[in-house]
């Protein structure tokens, strides 16, 4: 597995990348002689970086300290939960043992620690470990703001004691640089965020000792972060928190990194698109990425060189693009539930984080929810901007989005004409294209399959990526794009929006080439509104085919079929009817096998079974035509 991997993503490198990665052997193979031991990071005077900050957690509304205290107490009683796990309960007498921070809380075993060179921890492909997401996710420490929110609001000092142990027990388990905390540099990053939020907030309450460990670990992260930046095929979310966290560093210090800066600025054109949809074809990482440029913006601002106009207007374009998907269902492509700062468990970041940047911008928006907490930093929109309604093609980011009624209810449909992902590897894209989500009364109906796991994931990993689980057209069960490694593809499909039509009777058409090397044919889509619904058009160009469209339904729903027409259900209540080209349709859901039925993933780590319909049949030039309505309450 190592072996193909490593050829796969060398297929992906050019000759700049391969020259690169062996300079960084180079530099991992000196480091592992000469970078160890706490002795060679001296602490130095930390400066604040988002002084006001502490002003603005006393100015805390009533429900967003019952939030913050109820976030203080699990930690203060030792729970921790997060990527859809709960890790073991500790004593609150020991709320950080050493062998915390290398615990895997899902199957139980422990990743290399204070032994093991960071090198020398293979989180790639050992699979007998488990997903290395879940330990290194309790490594990140946010847990401690919210702890020093809650020391500031309530005078808690339990609080300052769990927050002095845990910074003393991961200094003492996580000497630089052994062991699994250090890694990845993007985890580095965001641990650093944590510290010096942490710091701002309530940092003299803290004893002298525990201010220099922490000097300490930002001190060693700032030599880390550029020596072994993400470059080339892995420059993507991962740098721009490395990043974020090298120049929030370096605002602790007291001297503001140009070359971070500068480094972090020009990011923001590539990783935010000029219409606001995220480059990686993700909206939750798009809203980590714009997490990360927020709250470096905020930084600079209050350092006095505040970011120029273009990253706020980059920014406020990501905001509208959130406003435009739907409230419920706004997901597709990977997602990890990686956050900047965070509370715990999370209904809906991505419109948090828009949020928050309407609050900054001091422009109208949809507001958070009450006890959110990005809103207590950044602030809430000025006034609520209207609910957009009709279609928006999103041209860079590649997503068509109406929002509309029929017959009587309200419609949210999504069209993904977009590119794989990002970079050469597009690490977090799926073979999505084409693919269609559509919600009724804001409750989703045809969904996006979702994520599950990253390096634990296996077969599933794959087949939750892959095209026969997304609500497009495949043949021969195959994949648009050519998956070559876990966050890696081979051959990726080109696809391209054809028209754009807007009124009453609007029209979409677009088309990818993924299956024409392998079958002769390129697929196209086109979706139109119809007065009495939506009608969905598939054709093969270049030839007739056996084909498979899918609909993916959510979990919870059910489908009846009568003939060649599908009703999806919501208990008792009719939703919306498909009509098939004919009877020829598999209902299924779940399956000890991927493809024998249908999976979402509603969040990392959790899958459920949920009802998949197939249609399978003969699709040409002429193509086949699928019908979409939604059914009125009075049609029951």
């Amino acid at each position: 597995m190592r072996i193909g991997w490593y050829i796969n993503r060398l297929r992906s490198m050019e000759p700049a990348e391969v020259l690169h990665r062996l300079g960084e052997q180079r530099r991992r193979i000196a480091s592992r002689r000469r970078d160890n031991g706490w002795q060679r990071y001296a602490s130095p005077e930390l400066h604040p970086v988002l002084g006001r900050w502490r002003d603005a957690v006393l100015a805390a509304t009533a429900a967003q300290r019952q939030a913050i205290a109820a976030a203080a107490q699990n930690t203060l009683a030792g729970r921790f939960s997060a990527l859809g796990r709960t890790w073991p309960q500790r004593d609150s007498d020991l709320l950080f043992p050493p062998e915390l921070w290398c615990l895997d809380p899902v199957i139980g075993k422990a990743w290399p620690g204070p032994e093991s060179h960071t090198f020398d921890v293979d989180f790639r492909h050992r699979g007998d470990r488990g997903d290395v997401k879940y330990v290194w996710e309790i490594n990140r420490l946010q847990q401690l703001p919210p702890l020093a929110a809650h020391l500031l609001l309530a005078g808690d000092d339990r609080s300052r004691i769990a927050i002095e142990a845990a910074i003393d027990s991961w200094h003492c388990a996580n000497p630089p640089f052994w062991g699994v905390g250090w890694a990845s540099g993007i985890e580095v990053a965001l641990r650093a965020i944590s510290l010096i939020v942490t710091m701002d907030l309530i940092g003299e309450r803290l004893g002298v000792a525990i201010r220099q460990q922490v000097g300490e670990i930002l001190a060693a992260s700032a030599y880390w972060l550029p020596r072994f930046p993400s470059r080339f095929s892995s420059a993507n979310n991962h740098l721009v928190a490395e990043l974020a966290g090298h120049y929030l560093i370096s605002l602790a210090f007291g001297a503001e990194s140009a070359a971070a800066r500068n480094d972090l600025l020009a990011e923001v054109d590539k990783q935010i698109l000029a219409d606001g949809a995220g480059a990686e074809q993700t909206p939750t990482y798009a809203a980590f990425t714009a997490e990360l440029i927020l709250l470096c913006a905020a930084a600079a601002q209050q350092a006095g060189t505040p970011f120029p106009a273009p990253v706020e207007a980059r920014l406020a374009a990501f905001a509208n693009f959130v406003d435009w998907l739907p409230p419920k269902a706004a997901g597709f492509g990977d997602d990890d539930e990686g956050r900047v700062l965070t509370l715990g468990d999370e209904q809906d970041y991505v419109r948090s984080v828009a949020a928050a940047i309407h609050g900054f911008l001091r422009t109208p928006g949809s507001a958070a929810e009450p006890d959110d907490f990005r809103a207590l930093f950044y602030g809430a929109p000025p006034a609520p901007a209207p609910v957009p309604y009709g279609l928006q093609t999103f041209t860079q980011g590649g997503l068509s989005v109406w929002r509309g009624e029929m017959n009587g209810r309200s419609i949210d449909l999504t069209f993904d004409h977009g590119p794989l992902g990002y970079l050469s590897i597009a690490a977090h894209g799926h073979a999505d294209a084409l693919s269609l989500t559509l919600c009724i009364d804001g409750e989703p109906v045809l969904v996006d399959p979702g994520t599950w796991l990253y390096g634990s994931g296996g077969v599933w990993r794959d087949w939750f990526r892959s095209t026969p689980a997304h609500n497009t057209l495949n043949i021969e069960g195959k994949s648009q794009s050519i998956i070559a490694g876990t966050f890696n593809w081979s051959h990726k499909a080109v696809a391209a929006l054809v028209e754009s039509e807007q009124g009453a009777h609007w029209r979409l058409c677009a088309r990818h080439d993924g299956y024409r090397s392998r079958f002769g044919v390129v697929h196209q889509r086109t979706v139109t509104r119809q007065a009495d619904g939506i009608l969905v058009t598939d054709q093969l160009l270049g030839g007739g085919r056996v084909a498979e469209v899918v609909f993916q339904l959510a979990a919870g729903l059910s489908a009846n079929r009568d003939g060649n027409t599908v009703t999806v259900l919501r208990g008792d209540e009719p939703l919306m009817a498909i009509r098939f080209p004919d009877a020829a349709v598999d209902i299924r859901a779940g399956g000890d096998l991927p493809g024998q039925g249908g999976w979402v993933s509603p969040r990392f780590g959790t899958r459920q079974p949920a009802e998949r319909l197939a249609w399978r049949g003969e699709v040409g030039v002429d193509g086949t035509n699928i019908h979409l309505a939604a059914i009125s309450r009075s049609q029951r």
